[in-house]
């Protein structure tokens, strides 16, 4: 129980309050994120905002069960950071693929948090790209659900906060954001299909966002 005080505290006195008094945030389909896990909310990915935007739109009292899975040669990169992200946080580190990672244990820890019915924060992209453009999607979600029977897949299209705190700088700038979540999807044929599903689903969300980009 005491694990979870850090995380509870953070997402309530800091996270909660930057993103819906600092951002001007518009949720669409609120209602659609998960009550409980296992899950998985997929999401493009601009900012370092967007994992704090999605924690902030969880109940506190479900918040502890929210696991962002980050890049470990990132997030552990100092002491700081790395007691800050895993035990403030929470994140799942994962290494890269091209760091030299056990292909077959990559997704050990993420496997132990969905059979714990905990809601994973993904962005398929697999890095931040630049500012409101989406990059290519990976696979690697469709090889972690695959083994968790009906375990669905929620994308998710954020727009605009990649202008309030770009990549390669550390200055927030106030601006309204949008947050579109989809339909879960629990079922894939394959790794192509995963792919095609996916974009499509993300193209269809897009069209949804209200915030015009200058």
């Amino acid at each position: 129980m005491l694990s979870k005080i850090p995380k509870v505290l953070f997402v309530m006195l800091v996270v909660k309050p930057l993103v819906f008094v600092a951002l001007g945030l518009n949720v669409i389909n609120r209602d659609k994120l998960p009550q409980n896990g296992p899950a998985v909310l997929a999401a493009n990915h601009n900012s370092h905002l967007d994992t704090l935007v999605l924690l902030a739109l969880f109940p506190i009292s479900q918040v502890h069960r929210v696991r962002p899975v980050a890049a470990a040669d990132y997030f552990l990169s100092n002491r700081f950071v790395s007691w800050l992200s895993l035990n403030v946080i929470g994140i799942i580190p994962i290494k890269r693929m091209n760091s030299g990672a056990d292909k077959e244990k990559l997704f050990d820890e993420c496997h132990r948090a969905l059979s714990n019915n905990d809601i994973l924060l993904v962005f398929p992209e697999g890095s931040r790209g630049e500012p409101e453009v989406m990059s290519g999607l990976k696979k690697g979600i469709y090889h972690l659900v695959k083994e968790h029977d009906k375990c669905p897949i929620l994308p998710v299209v954020m727009r605009g906060l990649g202008m309030s705190l770009p990549k390669g700088t550390a200055m927030f700038v106030p601006f309204n954001c949008d947050v579109v979540v989809g339909d879960p999807i629990d079922e894939f044929q394959s790794s192509d299909a995963f792919l095609v599903d996916m974009q499509t689903a993300y193209d269809a969300l897009s069209k949804h966002c209200v915030t015009q980009l200058l």
